[in-house]
């Protein structure tokens, strides 16, 4: 089966067949049909499936067979509620992928932003919202949203919306949304509260089962680096610069993080591309093309634009930043490793994406093999200095062991070159500021008190350099 033989509009198709899908994944082939038919779907299916083209592709097809209204005119067709901003890009980022040869307007809103473009991207008119419910309901409060016109509301990863106490948001909003809607809700597992809660909103629903990807190749030789983060481009370089490697690709979490690394990779003589959503289409069949042919021998990607990409002859995959869904690991290092050939994925992991490298690591059922091979730079050079093996009497005092040999957990420094340095006392990276006996003889607030401010002219002779 091909996805020509799916019935979708020859516009999607051509966007399918740009992407470099040709045969639909299991759910794909289960759910499209379904949903193309109007009905409810019910699908248990983890992300790495292949889920989102499964809604995706048919719910464009849908709004392509009746032309949106021009300009502002248009109404909120398609609600898909995910359960982090992460999620949520990726998802909008699909369907801007598949309808770019359409006319149909998508937009994303979550939390931890301002409101104001998402604001704007609304009054223009859009025909698909993608949206956290805690950031929708607040711009429904606001009157910013008008949900009265939706025909296809999807639930996306049901059971983390759970976990994280999303529930009574989603009720809310499904209390503004008309009776007569599509409703798509997939989920990882299926306890109890899902069932209860697809008893409420879906009517005879098309059932969906679908095994999860737990594996990963035998032949790939897997290492993580546990490192700050402020330390991953020297380490990236340094792998790139001192490695047998044949082709290298690179997965950033965001397109702004992919372009930020080819900067810096180009910088230090590095032959590099990038490829994601933001770029033109003959940009990314060039950047392909070189890759392919191994003119740019290194390739940074988003999750989303690697998808297109089909070399055989990766010989490392490197996760600069850690997937924040654990089966996106097993499709990332899936490109490496292929056709009987040995490949190697390393992983760069600071303190924020422990939970989700300890999640990985779940999945694949084993722990995956800790690198301390970290660069060592003599003494004198020009290099940065996070990278200096600490002292044995410093050792012990490090905040966290497992960042390993030779690379600095991620905590500020405040020693200056010409400075005689003691024991180091970390503060902690949270929670109040903790005052020495000086700062608390200042007064109650721990302020300096005002008078004569200690600056490059008027140090102390004891701290001169």
């Amino acid at each position: 089966m091909t996805f020509s033989d799916l019935g979708l509009a020859e516009p999607i198709l051509r966007a399918v067949a740009a992407e470099g899908y040709i045969t639909p994944t299991p759910i794909q082939a289960q759910a499209i049909p379904a949903v193309l038919e109007g009905k409810d779907l019910f699908g248990c299916a983890q992300t790495g499936t292949g889920k989102t083209a499964a809604f995706a592709l048919p719910i464009l097809h849908r709004l392509w067979s009746n032309k949106p209204a021009p300009g502002a005119g248009r109404k909120i067709r398609v609600l898909v509620l995910s359960p982090t901003r992460e999620l949520a890009a990726q998802i909008e980022e699909s369907f801007s992928a598949y309808g770019r040869n359409t006319p149909l307007k998508t937009a994303v809103i979550y939390g931890g932003v301002g409101q104001y473009p998402q604001v704007r991207a609304l009054k223009n008119g859009i025909d698909i919202l993608v949206a956290t419910p805690g950031r929708l309901l607040d711009l429904m409060n606001q009157g910013h949203v008008d949900l009265r016109a939706v025909e296809v509301f999807v639930l996306d990863e049901a059971d983390r919306m759970l976990d994280l106490g999303f529930f009574p948001d989603i009720r809310k909003v499904v209390a503004r949304l008309t009776a007569q809607r599509q409703t798509l809700l997939f989920s990882a597992t299926m306890p109890a509260d899902i069932r209860e809660l697809a008893l409420t909103i879906l009517r005879n629903p098309v059932n969906i089962q679908v095994a999860p990807v737990a594996s990963t190749a035998e032949l790939i030789q897997q290492g993580v680096y546990h490192v700050a983060r402020r330390n991953k481009p020297a380490l990236l370089k340094h792998i790139l610069t001192t490695a047998e490697i044949s082709r290298a690709l690179v997965f950033t979490r965001t397109k702004r993080a992919a372009d930020r690394v080819v900067k810096q990779l180009q910088t230090a003589g590095v032959r590099t591309a990038a490829i994601h959503g933001d770029k033109s289409q003959s940009n990314r069949e060039r950047a392909l093309e070189g890759f392919r042919t191994g003119k740019i021998p290194v390739l940074v990607a988003t999750d989303i634009a690697a998808r297109g990409i089909d070399v055989d002859a990766i010989s490392h995959v490197v996760n600069y930043d850690v997937p924040n869904v654990a089966e996106t690991y097993v499709h990332r290092i899936g490109r490496t490793g292929r056709a009987g050939a040995t490949g190697t994925a390393l992983s760069f992991c600071d303190h924020e994406e422990r939970s989700d490298w300890r999640a990985i690591e779940k999945l694949i059922r084993r722990p995956i093999q800790v690198r301390d091979d970290h660069p060592e730079y003599p003494a004198g050079t020009d290099t940065p200095p996070q990278y200096a093996k600490p002292r044995p009497s410093e050792a012990a005092s490090q905040p966290d062991a497992q960042f390993g040999e030779g690379i600095e957990a991620p905590v500020a420094s405040h020693h200056r070159p010409g400075q005689a340095q003691g024991p180091r006392r970390d503060r902690p990276s949270h929670g109040p500021r903790q005052f020495g006996p000086q700062e608390r003889n200042r007064g109650g607030s721990g302020r300096r008190s005002r008078g004569r401010r200690r600056g490059r002219n008027n140090r102390p002779a004891s701290s001169a350099r």
